[in-house]
């Protein structure tokens, strides 16, 4: 009697176990995006051992059973780390509503596919420039090769070589974070990654155009990572309102970003450590060359991009190489203008010990033994390659240089930041009352004593809160006072925003503002009320004009009245109105510490 119940009892916690890791096995399945083949065998085998343990199983020795147990518990992680994901390109849209007429190029003939409402025409994939492999890896980047016949375009190209997260890294970040995921088959799959990835994409209205404004979008990753096809900021919504979308790929990390003086020497105009800068000039010159033949307007282009990418068209800004390729820049969340930009930029003696010590990592003696590696090997050296450098060519001095010498590219500027810019970065790293003050200390130093007298938390929800608006400052928002103030004193007309919009979603964190002003947030999204829609409309209005005429300002829209000191910013939330820029006292310290001059 007694042994039989202690068999009841252990049979019971073997199905108790077996139900609880089904759940486990399933759900990390899912989260880790894995392809059906790795489904089917798994639920092979937990079929096969519900069969096994009610056949032979039953009522055996506690050990065996817990050996068999085990050993499927083995079999089942093998299948899902092993199995994993088919690698696929992304479809330039969901669902086609036809392909598009065949539009000539200077590199051949190609064809798009409309959205399924036929609005749009999408032509994704287009190569800019010859492949940046084997010997062309950190080299200015070459005209693409010509092709014969109609190229179809209608998948976006594997994104830049990058470091890459895990799968269920990705979810927990889309369920944490975004809160938008989203449980389905529709994507196990594994995207495309390529050191092959100097395409780009365009979005224009439907049917024949003329004279159409373009935007240049450049996508943002911390110089490291990211894509040109992200829903986000996808060229679909602005289309949509009359403007023609470009957007593309470029190199990133040490593909990007590496500097040598190997590579200074072969390169005719001495550059080095600015490879994905390049890309993104050889992306603008391909626009003046080709725009023409899809309706745009090669004399009317915006350049946009937000974060790191951001920086980028803040440099654009400057650099002699892009002149005359752009009018007009949009500029979120970062800049390179402040006299020290604290992310994605540095001088170039750091850019060569980088690459000294990169060369050291892997054992290269070289710069033909380190472009002899695979890229698989060598990208993890993103994490010290992903900074702009002072090259003395694409950008001979800083751009906060640059400006108090009076050059600059750009005839009006749009930009702005949004209320919780730092959020993300110091999500497992938030202030308290028991680090607060040696937060403050290791940032500012001197300064510190000023700082902790005028932002003085008496609760660790004060702590957190300070320190998030401090956090800001330093590393997203005092670089756009800088801006406004350099381009106000070179006669640029300047407007400046600050987005402040809560919502089911990032609400006002870093990159919270793309869905908005670029139009995409989704019909059917539950993230997302009709006030949000409503901004939506508005913020993206103003993005047109600006687009279209260098003025955010139309018909049944609240005033945005330009900027006279770089103080007085738009705000973007439930209501919309001008107001006096909230980070001013924190910026008056960080001038002072960089040493701002008017």
């Amino acid at each position: 009697m007694k042994n039989a119940v202690k068999t009841k009892t252990h049979d019971t916690l073997f199905l108790v176990f077996f139900v609880v890791m089904t759940l486990v096995v399933l759900t990390l399945l899912e989260l880790n995006k894995n392809a059906l083949t790795a489904w089917a065998v798994c639920f092979a085998l937990l079929g096969l051992y519900a069969f096994l343990r009610q056949r032979f199983l039953r009522g055996r020795h506690f050990y065996l059973r817990l050996a068999a147990l085990l050993a499927l518990l083995a079999l089942l992680s093998q299948v899902i780390w092993g199995v994993g994901r088919p690698y696929k390109l992304r479809p330039a849209v969901e669902k086609s509503g036809g392909m598009t007429g065949v539009v000539t190029l200077q590199s051949g003939k190609i064809q798009g596919i409309l959205t399924e409402d036929g609005a749009v025409e999408v032509y994704a994939g287009i190569p800019y420039a010859k492949p940046p492999v084997g010997e062309l890896r950190w080299r200015a980047p070459e005209d693409p090769e010509p092709w014969s016949g109609v190229r179809t375009a209608v998948n976006f190209a594997p994104m830049a070589m990058q470091p890459r997260n895990s799968e269920i890294y990705n979810s927990l970040s889309r369920i944490i974070g975004f809160h938008d995921y989203e449980v389905t088959l529709d994507d196990n799959f594994r995207d495309a990654v390529s050191e092959d990835a100097l395409y780009l994409n365009l979005w224009k209205p439907a049917g024949a155009q003329d004279k159409l404004p373009v935007l240049v979008y450049i996508h943002g990753g911390a110089l490291q990572t990211g894509q040109p096809w992200y829903g986000d900021y996808r060229g679909e919504g602005l289309a949509r309102k009359g403007v023609l979308v470009v957007n593309f790929g470029y190199r990133l990390g040490v593909f990007g970003f590496l500097a040598n003086e190997e590579l200074a020497a072969e390169d005719p105009n001495g550059s080095t450590g600015n490879y994905g800068l390049m890309d993104q000039v050889k992306a603008l010159e391909w626009v003046r060359d080709n725009i023409a033949a899809f309706g745009g307007d090669p004399e009317n282009v915006t350049v946009a991009g937000e974060s790191a990418g951001a920086v980028c068209v803040s440099a654009l800004c400057t650099s002699p190489e892009a002149k005359g390729l752009f009018r007009r820049a949009i500029i979120e969340s970062s800049t390179a203008s402040a006299p020290v930009p604290q992310h994605s930029f540095r001088l170039m003696d750091e850019a060569l010990e980088t690459g000294r010590e990169t060369l050291a990592r892997f054992g290269a003696k070289n710069i033909a033994e380190l472009r002899a590696m695979p890229a698989e090997k060598i990208v993890e050296a993103a994490d010290t390659n992903h900074h702009l450098t002072v090259d003395g060519y694409l950008l001979p001095v800083t751009p906060y240089e640059a400006y108090r010498a009076g050059v600059h590219n750009e005839e009006a500027i749009l930009h702005g930041f949004n209320a919780e810019e730092g959020t993300p970065f110091i999500l497992f790293d938030q202030g308290s009352l028991k680090n607060y003050e040696s937060k403050v200390r290791a940032y500012f130093g001197e300064y510190a004593d000023e700082v902790l007298a005028n932002w003085t938390p008496a609760t660790d929800e004060e702590a957190r809160d300070m320190w998030l608006q401090l956090y800001s400052a330093i590393y997203f928002t005092h670089g756009h006072y800088c801006l406004s103030r350099q381009d106000i004193r070179l006669g640029v007309p300047v407007w400046e925003y600050f987005f402040a919009k809560e919502n089911g979603r990032l609400s006002a964190w870093h990159s919270g503002e793309e869905i908005y002003c670029y139009h995409n947030i989704p019909a059917d999204s539950k993230l997302f009320d009709e006030s949000d829609r409503a901004l939506s409309d508005i913020f993206s209005d103003y993005f047109v004009n600006f687009i279209r005429s260098g003025d955010p300002n139309g018909e049944g829209l609240p005033i945005w009245a330009q900027s006279r000191d770089g103080t007085q910013l738009l705000l973007l939330a439930d209501e919309q109105k001008m107001i006096t820029d909230p980070c001013l006292a924190i910026d008056a310290i960080l001038d002072r510490m960089q040493g701002w001059e008017d």
